[in-house]
């Protein structure tokens, strides 16, 4: 069982705009070209921020188009929010708040052996590593920049480096890396935290 932080970003380093808008990935390829029905498959829990999260509630219709339905998980979900959210009917929603080491146990036993996923945002993945928790990042890179926006991975990790697995190419517009974490990996947090998104 990992916990992996797969997300994509562009060329950048950010993974959403200012305005939390992800319009700028749909163009750059397709979602079943990708690595991710390998990946959901063997993913047993998701967790995301409250950002991420109205994202997908706002957007049902672009979420559906791209992956089929507009709550595409089946999986239990936890959502790190500090405010009132939206449900969504006949989904298996948790809403949390605080450190996520005081759900990761809740987490690893619904998730029955497969991987967690933090679908985003960066600093909840932040977290995570922080916590000495994350085991891998899965980036793919999208060739397009934003030149502002929500960063990737707002830490600061110095040693030992992240542990370059594998790279893949998806089509012309994108390529995927995937990082092992290294659990010693000195950490200095960001100047400026977003709350977790």
């Amino acid at each position: 069982m990992k916990i992996q932080y797969y997300t994509a970003t562009s060329l950048d380093g950010f993974i959403a705009t200012e305005d939390d808008s992800l319009e700028w990935l749909f163009p750059l390829g397709d979602l079943n070209d990708s690595s991710y029905p390998e990946f959901i498959a063997e993913v047993g829990a998701l967790v995301m921020g409250s950002t991420t999260y109205e994202w997908i509630v706002r957007n049902a219709d672009k979420v559906a188009a791209e992956t089929g339905s507009s709550w595409p998980y089946t999986q239990p979900v936890w959502v790190f929010t500090s405010r009132k959210l939206p449900v969504i009917e006949g989904a298996d929603i948790r809403f949390v708040k605080g450190d996520v080491r005081q759900v990761h146990n809740e987490m690893r036993a619904a998730a029955e052996g497969k991987n967690i996923w933090i679908v985003g945002g960066g600093d909840l993945a932040g977290q995570f590593h922080d916590a000495g928790l994350l085991d891998e990042l899965i980036v793919q890179i999208g060739s397009a920049t934003l030149g502002r926006g929500k960063q990737l991975f707002p830490r600061q990790v110095l040693s030992p480096t992240l542990r370059l697995v594998s790279v893949r190419q998806i089509g012309t517009g994108m390529v995927e890396l995937r990082y092992e974490v290294g659990k010693g990996s000195r950490i200095a947090p960001p100047n400026n935290s977003d709350a977790a998104g």
